[in-house]
């Protein structure tokens, strides 16, 4: 099993050949973009821009993920890891108004079709292809790595491939129609591609920040009730992500356990819960099952 240690830095030694990927793209696209003229592109390299800003973020914040637990952070700093990944939706937030702003201003005062060379479109085909490669391998490290930076880090570059793919059949409809607005109207497609993918990212970060439930609390009372010695349970809670989960629960057991085997049991459905569910730490507190005065806590 991966140590925390060996993630941490095995998600960063990715993120960090993932920056020079996209620092390569964003390069090709700019040249593109700024000598076409096309806003489509530049949006496109913006997305790509946006891709190494989350990188950047994302290697600072494994950096504080993978510090171990302290007096002031007695459950980890895993947030930090989901923080970035709220990064990241943030800046495609921004990202999609600056596409809109700038296509509207296109649609409005008008303007010549991009001027395009078959060398570009080979550039940005490239791009694509580099992009893609780079998406399949982020998605698949991050299901083995359970991490999610990786994971809206490789959402945000599958985005990128299908806006690249989009852009370069809107371009090519532009070079054969000589239509100018195309540019505009294929950069509010680009903008809208980009809003779903911070979407998707602010749905799947924000339950973790705000602590919602990480598992039906039937299975976890299933797994704690087939115990040997545990009456009850009651009080269950869990919260945190795939990696850096937390749950709490009481059991009860019969008032003449003594001291130790009571604490005895409360190991055992520590380390069950644990081990079948999958919690980075379980706490079990422990009270006498009295019929007719019990009560949930």
């Amino acid at each position: 099993m991966t140590s925390p240690a060996d993630r941490h830095g095995r998600v960063r030694r990715i993120l960090l050949w993932v920056l020079l990927a996209n620092v390569a793209v964003i390069a090709a696209k700019l040249v593109v973009g700024l000598r076409s003229g096309s806003i489509a592109v530049l949006g496109d390299a913006a997305h790509s821009g946006v891709d190494a800003i989350n990188n950047v973020v994302g290697l600072a914040a494994m950096r504080l993920a993978a510090a171990p637990p302290d007096a002031e952070h007695p459950y980890g700093h895993g947030k930090f890891e989901t923080l970035a990944a709220l990064a990241v939706a943030a800046f495609l937030s921004v990202t999609c108004f600056e596409l809109i702003q700038s296509a509207f201003e296109r649609l409005i005062r008008g303007g010549a079709p991009p001027d395009l060379e078959p060398a570009m479109l080979i550039v940005l085909l490239a791009a694509l292809v580099v992009n893609g490669a780079v998406a399949l391998g982020e998605a698949r490290a991050s299901r083995t790595l359970s991490s999610e930076i990786l994971a809206a880090d490789a959402r945000h570059t599958a985005s990128d491939v299908l806006v690249t793919a989009g852009v370069l059949a809107g371009l090519a409809l532009t070079a054969r129609t000589g239509w100018a607005a195309a540019d505009a109207w294929l950069a509010l497609a680009v903008a809208l591609v980009v809003a779903r993918s911070g979407y998707q990212i602010f749905r799947e970060t924000i339950p973790v920040l705000v602590d919602e439930r990480a598992v039906d609390p039937r299975e976890i009372e299933g797994v704690a009730s087939g115990v040997s010695g545990v009456r009850a349970v009651t009080g269950v809670r869990s919260r945190g992500k795939s990696v850096g989960r937390f749950a709490e629960l009481t059991i009860r057991v019969a008032p003449e356990e003594t001291v130790v085997s009571a604490h005895e049991i409360a190991d055992e459905v520590e380390r069950r819960v644990a081990a079948r569910i999958g919690f980075t730490d379980v706490t079990v507190h422990v009270e006498p099952h009295v019929t007719g005065r019990n009560r949930d806590g």
